[in-house]
């Protein structure tokens, strides 16, 4: 049995994500695994008017954790994707600390 990882990049947990669910992620389709990250999103909405951090911090990673399988299921690098959108600053301003206006979004 394979060790827990504390600290995963971003194309690890991918993968680790992938290795544990990928079949039925994919027997689910895309629609389907949709919904699931919707639910997630809206348990977070609840966890973050609350006082609870445990749950906080469980709803961002279960968040987290669909958007990797569903990144999965369209077959997208989520490493790649990002640092083509980001790495280099802002997509608006493209400084590395965004000098964006409030009304733009980014």
């Amino acid at each position: 049995m394979p060790t827990p990882a504390s600290d995963l990049s971003i194309e690890d947990l991918q993968q680790h994500i992938r290795r544990m669910y990928y079949d039925k992620d994919v027997a689910r389709g895309v629609d389907g695994t949709f919904m699931w990250l919707m639910e997630e999103v809206g348990e977070l909405a609840s966890a973050l008017r609350g006082n609870d951090r445990e749950n906080l911090k469980e709803e961002f990673a279960d968040v987290i954790a669909w958007l990797f399988t569903i990144a999965n299921v369209a077959d997208v690098n989520l490493a790649e994707a990002l640092s083509a959108k980001y790495g280099q600053g802002c997509p608006g301003c493209h400084r590395f600390e965004c000098e964006c206006s409030l009304d733009e979004k980014p």
